[in-house]
């Protein structure tokens, strides 16, 4: 049985700018418009834009998030500041210490987070999550296909590593 490829919202616009499509983790995504060359000096030159809708976005809020992430991520969740967009990589693991997956957590305001999960593991990503969220006061949203999400890299980026 095939099962149709998932496309992201920017899916119309990848397919008016030519670009190739292929599957990628259940999606079918753009790899390449104008050519590895070009879009290589672009990226070195100018700016690279990337479409990463793909990836799952789990919006947690409520009074308990804090403390319910802190519970989830390897990572401590309370070092982000309480406004601006930080984000911190982290890993999601199972009871035993065995890793369920990479993950990054933004913290948009005191008590809201993005949860930024891979494509291949967002139904099991967010079924754990969601296990794991009853004796906390949290609402987890699954915003992966209602929302865009946005990769860029410009030349300083590439300056500074």
């Amino acid at each position: 049985m095939n099962t149709p490829l998932l496309q992201t919202p920017l899916f119309e616009t990848h397919q008016a700018a030519n670009a190739r499509l292929v599957p990628f983790a259940g999606w079918e995504m753009p790899v390449q418009y104008t050519g590895v060359i070009d879009e290589v000096k672009a990226v070195r030159e100018k700016v690279g834009l990337f479409d990463v809708s793909h990836m799952g976005r789990v919006r947690v809020t409520g009074a308990g998030s804090l403390d319910y992430l802190q519970s989830l991520a390897v990572s401590d969740v309370s070092l982000l500041p309480e406004a601006g967009g930080s984000g911190q990589y982290s890993l999601l693991c199972l009871d035993n210490g065995g890793v369920i997956d990479d993950i990054i957590v933004y913290r948009l305001a005191q008590d809201e987070f993005i949860v930024v999960v891979n494509a291949s593991n967002r139904e099991k990503d967010l079924q754990w999550m969601r296990n794991h969220s009853a004796a906390f006061d949290v609402t987890l949203d699954d915003e992966t296909n209602a929302t865009c999400l946005l990769y860029t890299s410009d030349a300083a980026d590439e300056e500074d590593s």
